[in-house]
């Protein structure tokens, strides 16, 4: 499996349950890499999405403890290991992690690679943090963008590999 993400300069993906940077050319990545394959993500960030409603054309696979919980279309899953089970017999290239931060860090040392929109812009009072790839010795970055400009914000999109998961 692998994740897909995008951060500020200092690693910061979130506020008040919300995205940071709202760039359609990082939406567009998102959807392309996204698309006709499973996705995990957790309940609170199924609930950022509009109307709550999971991501069309995907298996939307939610993560959460709460045993009440339920929304058409999505497969609810109560633990890790639920959801381990459910993606053993995919082709790993079909699934992604998607987030929020509580299910990057919970899926991290299990992904082989790492869709990084990179944006060049500290988001000081961020409320919700990404691991910071370049402090990790597993995660080798394998490839990188040209930069780009939209809405005022320069990004690049990278590409990490876990070292551990190749070895």
């Amino acid at each position: 499996m692998d994740l897909i993400v995008a951060v500020s300069s200092n690693w910061a993906i979130g506020k008040d349950n919300d995205l940071l940077f709202s760039l359609k050319t990082d939406m567009k990545y998102f959807r392309q890499n996204t698309l006709e394959k499973t996705v995990i993500l957790g309940r609170k960030n199924l609930d950022s999405f509009p109307g709550g409603r999971p991501l069309p054309k995907r298996e939307n696979l939610v993560l959460t403890h709460d045993p009440a919980f339920a929304r058409e279309g999505a497969v609810i899953c109560r633990s890790k290991a639920e959801i381990m089970d459910k993606i053993a017999d995919q082709d790993p290239d079909r699934v992604m992690v998607i987030g929020g931060a509580e299910i990057y860090r919970l899926f991290l040392k299990d992904c082989r690679r790492a869709y990084v929109t990179r944006i060049d812009a500290a988001v000081e009072d961020a409320d919700c943090f990404f691991p910071n790839l370049e402090e990790d010795p597993d995660w080798i970055c394998t490839s990188v963008s040209e930069p780009m400009t939209e809405n005022g914000l320069t990004f690049r999109f990278c590409i990490y590999e876990n070292s551990a998961c190749f070895a």
